[in-house]
Protein backbone atom coordinates (compact mmCIF):
# COMPACT_ATOMS: atom_id res chain seq x y z
CA UNK A 1 0.00 0.00 0.00
CA UNK A 2 1.74 3.20 -0.97
CA UNK A 3 1.20 5.74 1.76
CA UNK A 4 0.42 9.59 1.77
CA UNK A 5 3.71 10.90 2.15
CA UNK A 6 4.54 8.60 -0.91
CA UNK A 7 2.25 10.02 -3.13
CA UNK A 8 3.11 13.81 -2.34
CA UNK A 9 7.07 13.15 -3.01
CA UNK A 10 5.95 11.87 -6.34
CA UNK A 11 3.67 14.79 -6.91
CA UNK A 12 6.70 17.00 -5.78
CA UNK A 13 8.98 14.77 -7.93
CA UNK A 14 6.65 14.95 -11.04
CA UNK A 15 5.90 19.10 -10.66
CA UNK A 16 10.31 19.63 -10.24
CA UNK A 17 10.11 17.70 -13.95
CA UNK A 18 7.27 20.20 -15.09
CA UNK A 19 4.26 17.73 -14.96
CA UNK A 20 1.31 18.78 -14.16
CA UNK A 21 -0.32 16.42 -11.42
CA UNK A 22 -3.91 16.33 -9.88
CA UNK A 23 -4.06 15.67 -6.53
CA UNK A 24 -6.95 15.15 -4.59
CA UNK A 25 -7.52 17.51 -1.57
CA UNK A 26 -8.81 16.46 1.89
CA UNK A 27 -10.08 18.11 5.04
CA UNK A 28 -11.76 21.63 5.22
CA UNK A 29 -9.43 23.81 5.54
CA UNK A 30 -10.00 25.60 2.20
CA UNK A 31 -13.79 25.47 1.86
CA UNK A 32 -15.44 27.24 0.20
CA UNK A 33 -13.40 27.15 -2.74
CA UNK A 34 -11.83 23.79 -2.67
CA UNK A 35 -14.32 21.55 -0.96
CA UNK A 36 -12.33 18.16 0.46
CA UNK A 37 -12.75 14.57 -0.26
CA UNK A 38 -14.82 15.95 -3.72
CA UNK A 39 -12.27 18.13 -5.16
CA UNK A 40 -8.95 18.15 -6.30
CA UNK A 41 -6.32 20.76 -7.14
CA UNK A 42 -3.99 21.07 -10.66
CA UNK A 43 -0.74 21.54 -9.39
CA UNK A 44 2.52 22.72 -11.50
CA UNK A 45 5.89 24.00 -11.09
CA UNK A 46 5.61 27.21 -8.84
CA UNK A 47 7.50 30.24 -10.60
CA UNK A 48 7.27 33.44 -8.83
CA UNK A 49 4.91 32.77 -5.81
CA UNK A 50 2.60 35.42 -5.22
CA UNK A 51 0.00 36.52 -2.69
CA UNK A 52 -3.09 35.03 -3.84
CA UNK A 53 -1.97 31.79 -5.18
CA UNK A 54 -2.90 28.08 -3.74
CA UNK A 55 0.36 26.74 -2.98
CA UNK A 56 1.43 22.71 -1.74
CA UNK A 57 3.61 23.83 0.83
CA UNK A 58 5.91 22.36 3.79
CA UNK A 59 4.78 24.54 6.74
CA UNK A 60 6.02 24.92 10.01
CA UNK A 61 8.74 22.03 9.03
CA UNK A 62 6.40 19.29 10.20
CA UNK A 63 3.68 18.72 7.43
CA UNK A 64 2.29 19.87 3.55
CA UNK A 65 -0.83 21.90 3.07
CA UNK A 66 -2.74 23.33 0.46
CA UNK A 67 -3.25 26.71 1.75
CA UNK A 68 -3.43 30.18 0.16
CA UNK A 69 -0.77 32.40 0.46
CA UNK A 70 -1.37 35.51 2.50
CA UNK A 71 1.63 37.56 2.95
CA UNK A 72 5.17 37.14 1.44
CA UNK A 73 8.25 38.68 3.61
CA UNK A 74 11.19 38.69 2.02
CA UNK A 75 11.74 35.20 2.15
CA UNK A 76 9.43 34.55 4.46
CA UNK A 77 5.81 33.25 3.42
CA UNK A 78 3.02 32.80 5.45
CA UNK A 79 -0.24 30.81 4.02
CA UNK A 80 -3.94 30.44 5.59
CA UNK A 81 -6.61 27.70 4.57
CA UNK A 82 -9.72 29.76 3.02
CA UNK A 83 -11.88 27.25 5.55
CA UNK A 84 -10.05 28.59 8.73
CA UNK A 85 -11.28 31.64 11.09
CA UNK A 86 -7.58 31.38 12.77
CA UNK A 87 -4.40 30.24 13.25
CA UNK A 88 -1.17 30.50 10.05
CA UNK A 89 1.56 28.53 8.86
CA UNK A 90 4.84 29.66 7.58
CA UNK A 91 7.27 28.04 5.35
CA UNK A 92 10.17 29.78 2.74
CA UNK A 93 9.83 30.77 -0.20
CA UNK A 94 11.39 26.90 -0.75
CA UNK A 95 9.41 25.15 0.94
CA UNK A 96 6.36 26.07 -1.72
CA UNK A 97 6.46 22.74 -3.63
CA UNK A 98 3.21 23.43 -5.96
CA UNK A 99 1.14 26.35 -7.28
CA UNK A 100 -2.25 25.50 -7.65
CA UNK A 101 -3.48 26.61 -11.46
CA UNK A 102 -7.09 24.74 -11.03
CA UNK A 103 -10.18 22.82 -9.25
CA UNK A 104 -11.08 19.98 -10.45
CA UNK A 105 -15.07 20.10 -9.38
CA UNK A 106 -17.18 16.90 -8.19
CA UNK A 107 -18.73 17.47 -11.18
CA UNK A 108 -15.75 16.75 -13.61
CA UNK A 109 -15.94 19.98 -14.48
CA UNK A 110 -12.43 22.34 -14.42
CA UNK A 111 -12.32 25.86 -12.38
CA UNK A 112 -9.14 28.23 -13.72
CA UNK A 113 -7.97 29.57 -9.91
CA UNK A 114 -6.83 32.62 -10.92
CA UNK A 115 -9.42 34.03 -13.22
CA UNK A 116 -9.83 37.38 -12.55
CA UNK A 117 -13.58 36.41 -10.78
CA UNK A 118 -11.70 33.79 -8.08
CA UNK A 119 -9.44 36.34 -7.30
CA UNK A 120 -11.56 38.87 -6.73
CA UNK A 121 -13.94 36.40 -4.54
CA UNK A 122 -10.78 35.35 -2.82
CA UNK A 123 -9.93 38.70 -1.49
CA UNK A 124 -12.85 39.52 -0.81
CA UNK A 125 -13.34 36.45 0.91
CA UNK A 126 -10.00 36.98 3.46
CA UNK A 127 -11.12 40.66 4.15
CA UNK A 128 -14.52 38.94 5.80
CA UNK A 129 -12.27 36.84 7.95
CA UNK A 130 -13.97 38.63 11.28
CA UNK A 131 -17.36 36.94 10.61
CA UNK A 132 -16.03 34.12 8.59
CA UNK A 133 -17.08 31.69 11.12
CA UNK A 134 -20.78 32.55 10.31
CA UNK A 135 -20.61 32.28 7.28
CA UNK A 136 -18.95 29.09 6.55
CA UNK A 137 -21.79 27.72 9.63
CA UNK A 138 -24.46 29.25 6.97
CA UNK A 139 -22.36 27.62 4.11
CA UNK A 140 -22.10 24.12 5.86
CA UNK A 141 -25.03 23.60 6.63
CA UNK A 142 -26.75 24.14 3.17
Amino acid sequence: MITDAEILQETIRLVEDWVSVTLPVNGQSMLPFIIGGKESVILQKPILPKVGNVVLAWVDGSRYVVHRIIRIDGDDVTLMGDGNVAGTEHCTRSDIKAVATHVVGADGRIYYLNSRWRKLTAKLWYRLLPIRRYLLAIYRRL
